[in-house]
């Protein structure tokens, strides 16, 4: 056992897991309303997630030529003088960004609380199955879940999910 499963192991061995259940359950009897006593968003949706990217270029050559998510638009970032703000299309009108930052230390990616713990990213069962040997026959690290997610790394570090579920699906569970 490595010694990142030995701690996993002992974590979970000293939380109350029926506990953290029962919190569960009590912020959904409090907050989630079924689907048709839901008022409507305010927010039409997701307009674009942006990330940090220390190499414009690979960064687009992963999302691009790797992963086909077209290259949509590159621009300076109006917030930090010769920055670089671009954009991919990940399908029905939605976008992921990255900025550069030249000459500005930002350091490595660190998943932190209130930061990115992944993204997930919905795609066509064929084209997953499609992506994920993309991803093998790259050398890119990546592990699949429940036969219908691959989790990787983009080039600096940041957890992404291709899911095979449709949108507002979840492992065979509605979650819209």
């Amino acid at each position: 056992m490595t010694e990142t499963r030995d701690t996993e192991t002992r974590d979970t061995e000293t939380r109350d897991t029926a506990a953290l259940e029962a919190e569960r359950a009590r912020i959904r009897a409090a907050h989630l309303k079924p689907a048709g006593e839901r008022p409507p968003s305010t927010a039409r949706g997701l307009h674009h997630t942006a990330l940090i990217s220390s190499d414009v270029e690979r960064t687009v050559r992963f999302f691009q030529d790797l992963l086909g998510f077209p290259l949509t638009e590159l621009i300076e970032n109006r917030d930090y003088p010769g920055s670089s703000h671009f954009f991919f299309d990940i399908g029905n009108g939605n976008l992921l960004a990255y900025f550069d930052f030249p000459g500005l230390d930002v350091g490595p990616y660190a998943e932190v609380l209130g930061g990115l713990h992944h993204m997930a990213i919905s795609v066509e069962p064929g084209r997953w199955h499609e992506l994920v040997q993309r991803l093998t026959d790259a050398g890119v690290e990546h592990v699949v879940h429940s036969g219908v997610s691959v989790y990787f790394r983009d080039p600096d570090g940041a957890r992404i999910e291709l899911i095979a579920d449709p949108l507002g699906e979840m492992y065979g569970s509605t979650v819209l």
